[in-house]
Formats: structure tokens, C-alpha cells, sequence
């Protein structure tokens, strides 16, 4: 039961710096990824909550945003129309 803080603190740790180093911008959040390092290792618990905090606090929650990026075929909206474009003339044609 003694070691529980520490755990917590080592789980806080490493999910925080791991989510920092995959960001891939050089500084998320307007500061540094070697800054937001060091505050979540030497500052207990404080640094790795700020970083919790500030990235939920973010539009999007922390989330990606899910207009970025490739999507699928049948999700994109243009595409279908083109496919229906397609087959008016199709069927116009032949």
C-alpha cells in the first residue's frame, strides 16, 4: 500500500512523456517537448496534471480532429457525389 504513490506517479509519468515525444508538433502546446519533460519529471505530479490539463482544455479535447487526414471513399462526401455524377451519365448514355 506504501508504494501505491509511487506507482501512480511512475503510470502518470510515463503515459504524459510518452504522449508528449508522439506529438508531432516541436512544441505542443507553445512550449518545448524538452520544457514539458522536464516539468513532468521534476515537478511531481504538478507537471504531468498540466500537461492532463492543458490537453484536455484544447479544442477538441485532446482529440484529433477528424477532418484532418485521409478519409474513406464512401465517408467522403465529394467522392459520392462524383459516383452519382458517374452514373447519371451511364445510365444518360448507354
Amino acid at each position: 500500500m506504501r508504494a501505491l504513490p509511487l506507482l501512480v506517479y511512475l503510470g502518470l509519468v510515463i503515459y504524459t512523456l510518452s504522449d508528449v515525444w508522439q506529438r508531432p508538433e516541436r512544441e505542443p502546446y507553445s512550449v518545448t517537448k524538452g520544457l514539458w519533460t522536464a516539468m513532468i519529471l521534476f515537478l511531481p505530479f504538478v507537471g504531468a496534471l498540466a500537461w492532463i490539463v492543458v490537453k484536455l482544455l484544447r479544442p477538441g479535447g485532446g482529440r484529433p480532429d477528424p477532418r484532418k487526414g485521409p478519409i474513406a471513399p464512401d465517408d467522403d462526401p465529394e467522392y459520392l457525389a462524383w459516383l452519382r455524377e458517374q452514373s447519371r451519365r451511364k445510365r444518360k448514355s448507354g
